[in-house]
């Protein structure tokens, strides 16, 4: 059956501000866009936008799809103001878990507090006499009680692993904050075996799914395949959801703790709606914990430069790996002294023709780091929304001489990078008209400046782009993916106001009246 879309102004994303008319569908591919009087008559089926906005489908480029519906199903720490607003939020989800039970908590963030304390590991201790754990915004930095440390093995003797730290108060003792790598022990230590367990994950990626569709989201480039036992627990879940229960489109990196036994064990994709996708690695930390790799040190903490994951030779091994394979890396680096190790081997061990390797992040860079990226085959993977979450207090962690490369969104497309947006969810707000606004005005709403390194807005045209054009260039999909094109698939973010016209605060207030994916409307509101 042929369907023509047609009543509202249709963004094809060609060109800026290019509009048609009319888009003729049918079995999930755009056959033609052009007039409505030339297109009518082939048509079966009419669906009038009733001067709703069409767009392509909008992609998250990078999250973590699972996290984000164990956030919907867990203790949302994200509105704590303070330590102690917290720790009431934490009585409270204790009196409704049973004793001896893991209390999960998520999202909170200390630099939003207005006394910037983080909870002692005393208090959690009062609170609960099960395990604790309490996952940071950013997800690189945890906060334990002691029953987690005992379950994860972690004692006043135990020494913290590579990339990793197990933090201490003044006088040397355990104070429940544990650091990248050294996060692994607490979080290997939860249960996660069997069908109650596989029957967990579908409800999270269900809710997290859901959730994405009713914000216009049609697909996203996901991480989630080393976080929950065997990477058959998190797959299982995919291969239950995506495709069948749900229209909807996932590419899985797949980290490097689980790759090559992935690929070794051939595995059945349901593609196009559940892909294979690059080999997933962490180069360093983040902020939040002063762990993403500087070339000099922290600025507030002069005593550390942060953490590099991988030694030079276990990272060149990774990346070999990948290549043995035929496959592309997708690497996690914030500060500028990953990009340097990472650029550094990409030059050594290119990708092979027809893949592009995936920066992610890049959130500090020197100018000639910029010009070695632009002989690599790599696409930018960069989270705009990153800056209101940050600033101001990242100015006082860097310092100012590192600002004028930090965060530099426009000034990477300026100088020709392809571009794609995520959220990072559920780091940052997985809305994607939150993530357009911050990157048009690099601020939160109502504040009274021009936006945090104001030289980097993009306009809403660029903004959009990265979640269309540049999420299809980031898994080599541009040629049918990521415009509304004649033989593109019929992916469609469609929403209730015209979001080029008006003011950035007009545009969020928009909300997506319909989300289609393969032709197939998987999201109306009524």
């Amino acid at each position: 059956m042929r369907q023509l879309w047609f009543g509202g102004p249709i963004y094809t994303m060609v060109r800026e501000m290019e509009t048609v008319e009319a888009v003729l569908v049918e079995n999930g591919h755009i056959l033609d866009t052009g007039n409505l009087a030339d297109l009518k008559e082939e048509a079966d089926e009419w669906v009038n936008l009733n001067g709703a906005a069409m767009y392509p489908g909008f992609v998250d480029s990078h999250l973590h799809i699972l996290y984000q519906g164990e956030k919907l199903m867990r203790l949302d720490l994200s509105q704590a103001q303070t330590a102690e607003e917290m720790l009431d939020m934490l009585k409270q989800a204790s009196e409704k878990t049973p004793e001896g039970k893991w209390l999960f908590g998520d999202g909170w963030n200390e630099n939003q507090f207005i006394d910037k304390r983080i909870p002692s590991i005393a208090e959690l201790d009062a609170i609960h006499s099960g395990p604790m754990l309490l996952t940071r915004v950013c997800r690189h930095m945890t906060l334990v009680n002691t029953a987690a440390l005992k379950a994860g093995g972690i004692d006043e003797h135990t020494i913290a692993p590579h990339g990793g730290e197990i933090g201490r108060d003044e006088n040397g003792n355990l104070n429940g904050l544990l650091y990248d790598q050294a996060m692994n022990a607490v979080n290997d230590a939860q249960p996660r075996l069997g069908e109650e367990y596989i029957t967990y994950l579908t409800e999270a990626l269900d809710r997290a799914i859901r959730q994405l569709q009713s914000f216009g989201v049609t697909g996203a480039h996901t991480e989630d395949m080393d976080y929950f036992g065997s990477y058959q627990n998190p797959l299982a879940a995919f291969q239950r959801t995506v495709g069948k229960e749900h229209h909807f489109r996932v590419n899985l990196l797949r980290h490097n703790a689980v790759f090559e036994e992935m690929m070794k064990d051939n595995l059945p994709y349901d593609e196009p709606f559940i892909e294979p996708g690059a080999m997933k690695i962490f180069a360093d930390g983040a902020f939040g914990g002063s762990t993403a790799a500087l070339s000099s040190p922290y600025a507030d903490n002069p005593d550390t430069s942060g953490l590099l994951i991988h030694k030079d030779e276990e990272l060149v091994r990774l990346v070999q790996q990948a290549r043995a394979y035929g496959e592309a890396v997708a690497i996690h680096i914030i500060g500028d002294m990953a990009a340097e190790q990472v650029i550094g081997i990409l030059e050594k061990y290119p990708v092979q023709p027809g893949k592009r390797d995936r920066l992610i992040h890049c959130s500090v860079l020197r100018p000639d780091l910029i010009e070695r990226m632009k002989k690599l085959s790599v696409v930018l993977d960069l989270q705009p929304a990153f800056v209101p979450s940050d600033f101001p207090w990242v100015i006082d962690r860097l310092g100012p001489e590192r600002l004028e490369l930090s965060y530099a969104c426009k000034s990477l497309i300026n100088e020709g990078f392809m571009c794609a947006a995520g959220t990072d969810a559920p780091v940052e707000d997985i809305n994607p008209i939150w993530t357009i606004y911050a990157a048009v005005e690099r601020k939160y709403p109502g504040d009274q400046h021009d936006g945090y390194i104001p030289e980097e807005k993009i306009t809403r045209f660029e903004a959009i782009q990265m979640y269309t054009v540049g999420s299809a260039q980031a898994i080599c999909k541009e040629h049918e993916r990521g415009l509304i094109k004649r033989g593109y698939v019929a992916d469609f973010s469609i929403f209730d106001r015209d979001l080029f016209s008006g003011t950035t605060e007009d545009m969020l207030k928009a909300k997506a009246v319909k989300t289609v994916v393969d032709g197939r409307i998987v999201f109306e509101r009524s």
